[in-house]
């Protein structure tokens, strides 16, 4: 090998005077760049970071800089759900000696502009997002201060450089439909989530997959629209109830909207499971409660909480965050079926 081979070069050490001229911008820019400095335009961070990767340099560590915080940032912050998530964090960050820092987008699913310089200037240990996700000037801010993200359950695609925690959702509205098919339900109501999120795209995906593998029609009137709510539960379970060719099954997509199918049933005087059958999803605290106890399909939140708090531990003590490490890790974690009181078989016709 000799010493003109290419295998045997080095990107070259450049000052930080010839990096700022390249990139067009003064040196101390390049300084602040370089030292996880928040007041820098995004479209000139990633310029200059693209060239301080190129000759070698590398961003000071920031574990000693960083807060004993963990930022958990959900787009809605108001149900039993988000309690077993902010319960899976506790229990990884209480191990670590952090303290957790709760914040809502108020339904958005991209945090404002406010909260992204907020992280940035009290710099945690690493952000969680639930159902959320980053634009990309937040992605840069958070990168240029060395603060390391995930994604839990994301509501859209994050993109291949962002770490991600989630759950077998298709596999889980393919279970639930199952179950019901095989207990010889053939007219099977659905209520779905919202249908810009990925989690709630695959269950109703899995519910027409069972179906149709079935040889059962996948009739759209018996599909209506929800919101994860109980509310919306409740309201469009009373338009598929009142119809005259009603389901006698309906796989409700959450448990929240379970339960607010259970209240438009007994208002209508249908009895679960003789008159109707209902299957939830998520396996809150609350299914085991209720009467008759739900049948749903268990999503192990805390267990996915508790990995997105160790990942993005992790991608902190490597100081490397989605834009530097390896590979994003996707990871996503089995449900099950958990089969309750609430489902039987179909009532006889004409009963």
């Amino acid at each position: 090998m000799t010493p003109s081979d290419p295998a045997e070069t080095r990107p070259q050490t450049a000052t930080l005077a010839e990096i700022a001229r390249e990139a067009g911008v003064s040196a101390p820019t390049v300084s602040k760049v370089l030292n996880g400095r928040a007041d820098v335009a995004p479209g000139t961070r990633t310029r200059v970071e693209e060239l301080l990767r190129a000759h070698g340099y590398r961003r000071r560590r920031a574990e000693a800089t960083r807060s004993p915080l963990i930022d958990l940032v959900f787009h809605e912050l108001e149900s039993a759900w988000a309690l077993e998530v902010i319960r899976g964090v506790e229990n990884v960050a209480r191990d670590a000696g952090l303290s957790v820092v709760l914040s809502e987008s108020a339904g958005r699913l991209t945090p404002g502009r406010t909260w992204a310089d907020q992280v940035a200037a009290r710099r945690p240990h690493g952000v969680i997002l639930v159902l959320s996700g980053l634009d990309e000037s937040q992605r840069a801010l958070l990168t240029s201060r060395s603060v390391p993200f995930v994604v839990m359950d994301p509501a859209g695609d994050p993109g291949a450089d962002v770490p991600s925690i989630g759950a077998t959702n298709w596999q889980g509205g393919l279970a639930a439909t199952r179950h019901l098919v095989e207990l010889g339900h053939r007219r099977i109501g659905a209520i779905t989530g919202p249908p810009q999120m990925m989690c709630s795209r695959a269950r109703i995906d899995g519910y027409r997959a069972a179906l149709e593998t079935a040889g059962l029609p996948v009739e759209s009137d018996l599909i209506r629209t929800g919101d994860f709510h109980h509310d919306t539960g409740y309201r469009v379970g009373r338009e598929l109830l009142a119809r005259p060719d009603r389901p006698t099954a309906v796989f409700a997509g959450n448990d929240l909207q379970a339960l607010g199918l259970y209240e438009a049933a007994r208002e209508l005087g249908l009895r679960i499971p003789e008159d109707l059958s209902v299957v939830g999803f998520d396996d809150l605290p609350v299914a085991r409660w209720v009467g008759p106890p739900l049948t749903t399909v268990r999503q192990p939140l805390t267990e996915m909480a508790e990995a997105a708090a160790r990942l993005v531990l992790e991608l902190g003590r490597s100081d490397t965050g989605p834009a530097e490490g390896p590979a994003a890790t996707r990871v996503e974690l089995a449900t099950s079926l958990v089969v309750r009181s609430s489902t039987g078989v179909p009532p006889l016709a004409g009963s």
